[in-house]
């Protein structure tokens, strides 16, 4: 009989040669600036729990009261019987927050971009879409059946040279979609620029705002905020799984855009929707994130963003241009990635390697997240580990 697994295997084989195989590391704790795993101590510094909020006793408490009242699970989809009052409530408190007509809450980020570029746009359209954008993003576009064209990274010229090329023929509907803090990378995404071509050329423009919501902006409003021109999105998308410290996604957006994706949005429509809990923690995040306490987490974020990349670009590290809490420290290659990642882990640091297909070829990186709750202290001393096992690599090539 046929071993129906061997090219599973074979597979897996190759991919652990080459430092490519990825596994499962069991945190046994809550998700804090310090966690438990392999029964010890670990500082952690892959987390997207940017402000903290995961573990607040505010969320805590509102999720708890949701699911004494509602329940553990809300039992059907949104357009059946699984829209409850926390559902509703957290969607007029983001359209509110980020300044729309309407929202509407999706059950992840990948759900929700899929969902979004698949209910939105059709054959007849064109999506212009970042080189870098989110997987789910990209996943989204070849949903959608829509033509897309990939503009370079970031490149405003070059995208205006994609536009006008297309201008002469213009039918359909046009989206700039990017994401609003890249990554993988740290970078904020010129959207004051993209908010220029997408009025010069008629078309809409959506940012993934994930790890910019709660962060970036006086007020935390996210990337669009940072860049002074919040009112020009047309589609702000998401995560409450990062700095709101929950699970879950949404778009804000006006009313049309919102009723077209309850009708049309399958992500939307064919999953039960989320616990009533988690879009009630997310409400409790919402109000911390616009409060004085708020305002206190990202000035701290800041300041340990500040003081542990400083350590790290003094010793001549590439952090690839970030200005933001997503610290990449490039490694180029797989083997020696994974070796630093496993030494640091070793010493008590939690400290996550990315290879392809994440990144590009040559561009494998340990990712490195700060968070608001980070003591200072402990940072730099977790940068110094750093430069020492990667200087460490380069003194043994």
């Amino acid at each position: 009989m046929n071993d129906l697994l061997a090219d599973y295997r074979n597979d897996l084989a190759a991919l652990e040669a080459k430092g490519m195989r990825r596994v499962l590391r069991t945190i046994e704790s809550a998700p804090a600036a310090h966690v438990r795993m392999n029964d010890r101590d670990t500082l952690l510094l892959s987390s997207n729990n940017y402000l903290g909020l995961a573990t607040h006793p505010q969320l805590i408490a509102a999720a708890s009261a949701a699911m004494a009242r509602f329940g553990v699970g809300s039992s059907g989809s949104r357009l059946l019987s699984g829209s409850l009052t926390p559902h509703r409530d957290f969607e007029e408190e983001i359209a509110a927050f980020k300044g729309t007509e309407a929202a509407l809450l999706f059950n992840c980020g990948y759900a929700a971009n899929t969902g979004i570029l698949q209910g939105l746009f059709n054959e007849d359209d064109i999506i212009f879409s970042d080189a870098l954008n989110h997987a789910s993003i990209i996943d989204g576009c070849r949903l959608s059946s829509a033509r897309t064209i990939v503009y370079p990274h970031a490149d405003v010229a070059a995208l205006e040279e994609l536009l006008a090329a297309e201008w002469p023929n213009r039918h359909g509907k046009w989206v700039i979609v990017t994401d609003g803090v890249f990554s993988m990378d740290g970078v904020i995404a010129p959207l004051a620029e993209l908010v220029r071509l997408k009025e010069k050329y008629d078309a809409l423009l959506m940012v993934d705002d994930a790890h910019g919501t709660g962060v970036l902006g006086a007020t935390g409003r996210g990337s669009a905020e940072f860049c002074g021109c919040a009112s020009a999105i047309d589609l702000q998308m998401g995560t409450l799984g990062k700095a709101l410290g929950g699970a879950g996604a949404y778009l804000a957006a006006a009313r049309p855009l919102i009723d077209t994706l309850i009708n049309r949005s399958r992500s939307f429509i064919f999953s039960t929707s989320l616990p009533p809990a988690v879009p009630a923690a997310a409400s409790a995040a919402l109000r911390i994130v616009a409060s004085p306490e708020g305002a206190d987490l990202r000035a701290r974020l800041a300041e340990n963003r500040q003081r542990f990349t400083a350590r790290l670009q003094m010793a001549g590290l590439d952090l690839l241009g970030s200005t933001t809490q997503i610290v990449p420290i490039l490694t180029h290659d797989p083997q020696p990635t994974i070796a630093a990642a496993s030494a640091l882990l070793a010493a008590g640091i939690c400290l996550q390697g990315v290879r392809p297909p994440t990144v590009p070829v040559g561009r494998c990186r340990l990712r490195a997240t700060v968070m608001a709750t980070h003591d200072p202290v402990e940072l730099e001393a977790a940068a110094e580990k750093i430069i020492a096992i990667l200087k460490g690599q380069e003194g043994a090539e």
